[in-house]
């Protein structure tokens, strides 16, 4: 640029207070300039060389608690300190002369726009409305150095991307597909677009954390690792973040975005279901950044193609996404079948995108305690969920004013998307390698809770209940292990003496757990009709403990003789590979843990073989250290079982799964060679499963869950068990694998046998 250029100062004041302070401001940086309003403006007349440098005024709220931010008082009286109005101005700006700024963003020639136009736009795209685009989205860039990255907010969204050639070609392609006019097409797509962008304003994301905060700030403590937030915050200058978070509570999004906000990050965009988009809770969390979208839309193309150019447009700007990868709620405390849906949609935007990366962040959110678990409870169990709604919002609310404990959110390591696609290779099973992964981090990172262990313990006995030591027993060998392994854990004060009381004591106040004290001893147990409910916090752990089970089973089975070298596995014909002729003893171990594995593959979200027995190596090394240089005989793993009666976990981790495989065996058995729909099949499944429990045959009542049984109903499936197109004699097959899941409850039977034999804590009566 020649000093003789012209220069244009653009400008959106609003008033003359904002006039005055931007003709000020370009008195001083460039003095020999024009001052106009970008929309009186002609740019097709300018000259190329003409610089134009985008300016706002920016109104700044009042420091309250160390923070600017507008509070809900304020929309009460009809004032928004982001925004004031006129005849206000000049009085705020007396009081307060640091409340307006001027800020400019990156100025930029009319040749440099024409490049850019050329470059990235549709054509025949206006460069008039093309250059104030541009002028805002530089001049927002700008205004985010002073209000923060907290406040980063796409803006002129649905205009940025429908004008784009991407878009306009993409949607041209689309047309010919579907036999229809392009411009009918693009317009249906614009207004599709429109009705799910987020339509994000810094006003409703403080009146939204203002108001819903409260949904959990009363009810718990929320604890983050702020060394991790670090890492990602450096990550998040060079890449976005998808922050993809287990889904436990409603206030889910609440928690983490508070979390976020108090650690200066952009705020997440939140895809999330329509079926929260009620009023008055739709509407505010639209502007404050949620995307609310429909369920299923997989027979709406042109739906498809407009969520894909969306997301292709966050990721390019690199804003942060969030979406609950499990698509609903825990039913039972554990992670949930990832729905792969939108992480499609994110691979095939990527895909779009030459050269850009984004950073999967895997996110546990963990609470001691949660007011809904009993509904969830009772809906796993066959309850009608009730629909989201006002009154639903205001009985939600008011739950929430007990204190419940600490909510802690913990992160994994970040996994860059175009890396794990690499890793997973082609094929169909791609996607769901890379979600597997995401789903193994999100495991790793979820922190152990004194709910959880003392859910563990208390729901070891049927109908029985414990005195505070023998609680403690089973929590002391429990407590050890997760010391040895490194897991995040509880704060071992929790879980004995006079902390595991308070801890037992916050359970007995919410209903999962009464104590009797009319005999010379307290005991404690598990209140009978919210078993379900102890199970919750019980299952959310259980995902560290069930390598170290599976060692214990596949050690049982060489104990006593039900694995051999070169031979298969008794009661099993569903073992993968068959043994090789000089099979060792070890590897025949090792096969078997892997038809155990086989079997909890709809549970428990394994790493690749070679990972898995690399796991069960290390729980070797804590469980029996020199193993690698012993030949294992029954006598030897006999000794290493019964070394460890107090801190054998494979029956207190593994009954409830086993016990649900076998109704859902049990009832395919009773069909014969016939079929039945899921729904009525698990419908069956439940009363079969009440019935077994009354009659004493399960031994986890908790096990008669929905969910458990789905998981089943997958595992049948994925065997060919439900309608047994490739099978000859259906109903022998379905024998075979209820014979397999008895083995294996009968390996927990003779377990607990093992356990019994322990001279001080609990024994149970089988």
């Amino acid at each position: 640029m020649q000093m003789s250029d012209p220069v244009l100062v653009l400008t959106k004041a609003r008033t003359s207070c904002e006039m005055r302070a931007v003709t000020d401001w370009a008195a001083k940086a460039y003095p020999d300039a024009e001052i106009r309003q970008g929309a009186d403006v002609d740019f097709d007349a300018l000259s190329p060389s003409t610089l134009l440098v985008p300016v706002r005024p920016v109104w700044l709220p009042a420091v309250r608690q160390g923070e600017r931010r507008v509070t809900l008082g304020d929309v009460l009286v009809l004032s928004n300190p982001r925004r004031p109005l006129g005849l206000m101005q000049p009085i705020i700006r007396r009081r307060r002369p640091d409340a307006l700024r001027v800020v400019a963003g990156e100025p930029a020639t009319i040749a440099e726009l024409r490049e850019r136009q050329a470059r990235d736009q549709a054509e025949g795209e206006p460069f008039d409305q093309f250059v104030r685009l541009q002028a805002s989205v530089s001049a927002e860039r700008a205004e985010r150095q002073i209000v923060g990255d907290r406040y980063k907010v796409p803006r002129l969204v649905a205009e940025q991307i429908s004008s784009s050639a991407r878009f306009q070609s993409g949607a041209a392609k689309l047309a010919a597909e579907l036999g229809r006019p392009t411009d009918a097409v693009v317009s249906e797509a614009i207004d599709k677009l429109s009705g799910f962008v987020a339509t994000q304003s810094r006003l409703m994301d403080d009146i939204f954390s203002a108001t819903f905060n409260r949904l959990h700030e009363r009810a718990w403590n929320v604890t983050v690792d702020v060394d991790t937030l670090n890492s990602l915050r450096t990550l998040n200058k060079s890449t976005g973040l998808i922050f993809l978070p287990s889904h436990r509570s409603y206030v889910d999004p609440l928690v983490l975005a508070k979390v976020l906000r108090n650690n200066d990050f952009p705020p997440n965009l939140v895809l999330g279901g329509n079926n929260l988009s009620f009023w008055p809770v739709g509407p505010i969390a639209r502007r404050a950044g949620m995307i609310f979208i429909r369920r299923k839309f997989g027979s709406d193309p042109v739906y498809k193609f407009a969520m894909r150019s969306y997301l292709a447009y966050i990721i390019e700007k690199r804003f942060n996404l969030e979406w609950y990868i499990e698509g609903g709620r825990s039913r039972t405390g554990k992670l949930r079948k990832p729905m792969l849906g939108l992480l499609n949609y994110v691979v095939d935007a990527v895909g779009q995108l030459d050269g850009v990366d984004v950073s999967i962040v895997p996110t546990s959110i963990v609470y001691d305690q949660l007011q809904e678990v009993g509904a969830i409870a009772a809906e796993d169990a066959g309850g009608v969920k009730k629909p989201e709604g006002v009154g639903w919002l205001l009985r939600y609310a008011k739950a929430q004013r007990s204190y419940l404990g600490d909510a802690r959110v913990r992160f994994g390591t970040p996994i860059s998307l175009r890396e794990a696609l690499d890793e997973a290779g082609e094929g169909p099973a791609r996607l769901e390698k890379v979600a597997f992964r995401v789903m193994d981090e999100i495991n790793a990172a979820t922190p152990i809770t004194a709910t959880s262990l003392v859910g563990f313990a208390a729901l070891g006995a049927r109908d029985r209940a414990y005195t505070l030591p023998e609680i403690e027993a089973v929590l002391a060998p429990l407590l050890d292990y997760i010391e040895r392994r490194g897991l995040p854990g509880p704060d071992p004060a929790l879980c004995r003496g006079v902390g595991l009381v308070r801890t037992l004591r916050v359970l007995a106040g919410n209903g999962v757990v009464t104590c009797y004290d009319g005999g010379s001893e307290q005991v404690w147990s598990v209140v009978p009709e919210n078993r379900a409910v102890a199970a919750y916090y019980r299952n959310g752990a259980l995902h560290h403990f069930v390598d170290r089970a599976i060692v214990e089973m596949g050690l049982l089975a060489l104990a006593e003789g039900e694995v051999k070298a070169g031979s298969t596995p008794i009661r099993s014909n569903h073992v993968g590979s068959p043994p090789a002729p000089d099979e060792n003893l070890l590897t025949a171990a090792q096969r078997e843990a892997l038809r155990i594995r086989d079997l909890l593959k709809f549970e428990f979200f394994f790493p690749p073989k070679t990972e898995f027995l690399h796991r069960l190596g290390i729980e070797l090394d804590l469980l029996a250290p020199g193993w690698r240089a012993v030949t294992p005989s029954q006598e030897w793993t006999y000794e290493v079982l019964h070394g460890h009666t107090g801190a054998l976990l494979a029956r207190r981790t593994l009954q409830p799964f086993f016990d649900a495989q076998l109704v859902v065996a049990t009832k395919l058995v009773e069909l014969g060679n016939t079929a039945e729909e899921k729904d009525a099949l698990i419908a069956d499944c439940l009363g079969l499963g009440r019935q077994l429990a009354l009659q004493a045959v399960l031994r986890s009542k908790d096990s008669v869950s929905k969910d458990l049984y789905d998981g089943a109903y997958r595992l049948a499936d994925n065997r060919g068990l439900i309608h047994g197109e490739e099978i000859v004699d259906l109903r022998a097959a379905r024998q075979d694998w209820l014979d397999e899941v008895e083995l294996m409850r009968d390996r927990l039977a003779r377990i607990a046998a093992i356990e019994d034999l322990q001279p001080v804590g609990v024994r149970e009566e089988e």
